[in-house]
């Protein structure tokens, strides 16, 4: 792996701006790995090597000429390929999209841009982000950054593990049910989930029921606080963003302080039935971090409601309206276990859609309820680590050798919830399994108070040494 490759998003601006660090190198350190690993990771669907060439040529001309730089001059980002990017195909992982080509980028790459950032390449997702494993008949299967034998996670695998493996050092993903958290839980990065609006969404087809988060992916928390930095604020396109005013990421997300006065609320299973040892021994060891750090535990006690079928309902009515006439039309081009979903949502009538509405609002007023008297929530991010590489989406998963259920409920449960209220949830490493796998932690704060969530994962991630490891890649 090039020194290059290795270095965190801060530190590479701190260096391009002093000129100890030319873009130009950096771009070709990115391009290298990128071309070196794809065979083994198939993270990319798309690489766009000259251009990404050009963009950097022009970043070092302006740090040569002095001129005032963007908060990620000069940085190499991909973008999940659901994410529009102007000249560059945007596929959505499907062959129907293999040749599609936006006019314009999405506000979320377009502020990337203007901040400097580079874009390299567009990262594998199942197609139009349906699952939480990153497979598609357009591209085939992306593994796990630690190993060939799991899945990446997903529906944001691609661009967790191109981080995960020091091939770029951000990207741009997104998250509709945990499709940030869950890749970033499986590979060991930080998957931030933000607020309704804090990023504008300008793709979303229904702006105002919107569940989905278009998001950042990286390594390190301040580097999260950095694209936070450049993609927030508000955006005509997003009426949950107008009015809402970007705070300060960048100096929440400094290791600063500690958590004194801060009450944590924690559960281990969140209503979920079934936690892998090693996940629990992890969490356990990182609430003891945390109470070190100052902080007041409480467990909490209060069940929550189960929120698999109301998202399933909101979730999948959504895809029937966007696709049923795409399947009527070329089904047999899709992915069947999208077409299997959308099918699902065949017995369900508006009436149905409203009651799940309703109780959507009836679990935001819950959670709110909670954190007045509470600053965060903290969770194990998934129930245990990755999944094997060959798992289906309909087929019973395993933990500690047991067979659970079906793999939303038992998996994730723990991200779906944050998507329907909207408040923020953060992931990051908590440790590893016998097997050398990484296991997420997932902080839930107030809503709309991302800084206040950076801070506390900024706090955690400087009292551990996780990020001193590395998968062992070429």
């Amino acid at each position: 792996m090039s020194a290059l490759t290795r270095l965190s998003a801060a530190e590479l601006r701190t260096r391009i701006a002093a000129k100890e660090l030319s873009p130009v190198d950096l771009a070709e350190a990115v391009l290298a790995r990128a071309e070196a690993l794809q065979p083994v990771l198939n993270c990319f669907i798309t690489l766009v090597p000259e251009q990404a060439r050009t963009a950097a040529r022009k970043a070092e001309d302006a740090v040569m000429r002095g001129e005032p730089l963007g908060l990620l001059h000069g940085i190499p980002f991909a973008a999940k390929d659901l994410v529009n990017t102007a000249g560059v195909r945007t596929t959505f992982g499907s062959l129907l999209h293999a040749d599609t080509v936006p006019k314009e980028d999405a506000v979320s790459a377009a502020r990337l841009k203007q901040a400097g950032a580079i874009l390299f390449g567009k990262t594998t997702t199942p197609e139009f982000g349906h699952k939480a494993l990153t497979d598609a008949p357009l591209f085939g299967r992306t593994r796990n950054a630690w190993s060939a034998a799991h899945t990446s996670g997903g529906s944001s695998g691609g661009a967790a593990v191109a981080v995960a493996a020091g091939i770029g050092p951000i990207g741009i993903a997104t998250d509709g049910g945990g499709s940030t958290r869950i890749p970033a839980a499986a590979n060991g990065m930080v998957g931030l989930k933000q607020s309704n609006g804090v990023i504008p969404h300008s793709q979303v087809a229904d702006a105002f029921g919107n569940y989905t988060y278009v998001t950042p992916m990286t390594r390190t928390v301040m580097d999260t606080a950095l694209m936070l930095q450049a993609m927030a604020g508000p955006h005509p396109s997003d009426p949950w963003s107008i009015g809402v005013a970007p705070q300060d990421y960048l100096t929440a997300a400094r290791a600063e302080g500690d958590l004194k006065g801060k009450r944590i609320l924690y559960s281990a299973t969140l209503g979920n039935s079934v936690v892998a040892r090693d996940v629990r021994a992890a969490f356990e060891r990182a609430l003891v971090r945390l109470g070190d750090l100052g902080a007041e535990l409480v467990e909490l006690t209060e069940v929550l409601p189960d929120m698999e079928p109301v998202w399933k309902v909101i979730n999948h009515t959504t895809w029937r309206a966007r696709f049923d006439e795409m399947i009527r039309r070329d089904g047999n081009r899709l992915s069947p276990s999208l077409v299997r979903q959308v099918a699902m949502a065949a017995d369900w009538s508006g009436a149905d859609y409203q009651r799940a509405m309703f109780q959507r609002s009836d679990l935001f007023r819950m959670v709110q309820r909670w954190f007045e008297t509470a600053d965060y929530l903290v969770t194990p991010t998934l129930s245990r680590t990755a999944l094997s590489i060959e798992q289906d989406l309909f087929e019973p998963i395993e933990i500690d050798g047991v067979e659970v259920g079906e793999l939303r409920r038992n998996w994730f449960p723990y991200t779906m919830p944050f998507n329907i209220t909207g408040h923020p949830a953060l992931s990051l490493s908590c440790g590893y399994d016998g097997q050398g796998l990484p296991i997420g932690l997932q902080i839930v704060g107030r809503f709309r108070d991302e800084a206040s969530v950076l801070r506390a994962a900024a706090l955690y991630e400087a009292s551990e040494a996780w990020l001193d490891r590395w998968p062992d890649l070429p």
